[in-house]
């Protein structure tokens, strides 16, 4: 039996064949797949060259196989930081998704994951809320308007009907900018902020989606009922999370691999008791959302390797129906 040929789904393929609402209906399955104990994952589950010096340059890899679909991919993105600029969210670091048949072993497709990339981050985060957001959310602030920001609120449009919007970024055109390009699109009042505590004090849902490594936003200035969705390292204040009355990730784990998660637990300023649950066990029904509208609720994600593989082959899949894609020859003796 012959072995297919490869399938390259291009980056203004993915754009076109995958939508918010598909990104958060594959994204919850995969939590449920999750709670069913049918995700492996590869040992170790990330795999990283850091090259500081005269390069700046990082590669990271992760791998799983998901039985239910069933697909094996492997996701490598490669990036630079130098401190100073980070290409992580943008077009210009490589970002692809490797795909194969489990039960043979054949290639089926390299997927670009720039697109699948910046929703998944938003969208494996914000369908919690289904669960463990307030019940009606009037204000959103959202700290940081670049990719992440922006896709947290094309998903959180799809759960709320938001009365206004507040927003802050580290540069001001940026910020003015997103307001009047969603204020226009939403037919809503963006408000534009000097300053993070002016974004979140007194609204009901905050996001918080930066690139800084520094402490963004503080505890205390949360109030009664809001939901916080921290998508980034320090987003909310390490000493603050003891303090809030539910703690909800995506995996403690994955979590436990990021430096700056694990030097809090270290620390013990957080610890594994003082966890909720993950985002899984409150799809699954396991462990309880929201059970009064007085909690303070944080949700904290890395992201799930596992998410990008299931979206990734979606946009296969819809690409090998619709004619779309390139094809690239396998390997195959001659004659």
């Amino acid at each position: 039996m012959s072995h297919p040929d490869l399938l390259f789904v291009p980056y203004q393929d993915t754009l076109d064949l995958l939508g918010i609402e598909d990104a958060m209906r594959i994204c919850e399955d995969v939590y449920q797949m999750l709670a069913r104990g049918t995700i492996v994952h590869s040992k170790p589950p990330s795999f990283k060259l850091d090259v500081a010096e005269g390069f700046n340059n990082h590669w990271h890899v992760k791998s799983a196989l998901l039985k239910e679909i069933p697909t094996t991919g492997v996701r490598l993105y490669n990036y630079f930081n130098d401190g100073t600029r980070n290409t992580v969210g943008y077009l210009e670091c490589a970002r692809y998704v490797f795909l194969s048949d489990p039960h043979t072993g054949h290639g089926l497709g390299i997927v670009d994951e720039h697109w699948t990339y910046g929703i998944r981050s938003t969208a494996a985060a914000t369908l919690a809320c289904k669960w463990l957001g307030p019940a009606q959310a009037r204000v959103l602030g959202l700290v940081g308007v670049g990719a992440m920001g922006t896709n947290a609120l094309r998903c959180l449009n799809k759960l709320y009907r938001f009365e206004e919007i507040r927003c802050t970024s580290r540069r001001k055109d940026t910020r003015q900018a997103f307001a009047k390009k969603w204020s226009s699109e939403l037919g809503i009042k963006v408000q534009l902020c000097d300053t993070i505590e002016e974004v979140v004090r007194g609204s009901d849902l905050v996001v918080g989606g930066t690139t800084s490594s520094d402490v963004m936003t503080r505890e205390e200035w949360l109030k009664p009922g809001s939901t916080f969705i921290s998508l980034a390292r320090r987003e909310l204040d390490p000493a603050g999370w003891a303090r809030m009355d539910k703690v909800v990730v995506d995996s403690w784990d994955m979590n436990m691999l990021m430096p700056m998660f694990s030097s809090m637990v270290q620390n013990g300023q957080f610890s594994r008791t003082q966890l909720h649950a993950e985002i899984s066990e409150v799809v699954a029904g396991t462990k309880p959302g929201r059970t009064s509208p007085e909690e303070r609720i944080l949700i904290h994600t890395t992201g799930l390797v596992e998410h990008d593989i299931a979206l990734a082959h979606y946009l296969y899949s819809r690409a090998k129906e619709q004619g779309l894609g390139i094809r690239l020859p396998a390997a195959r003796p001659r004659d």
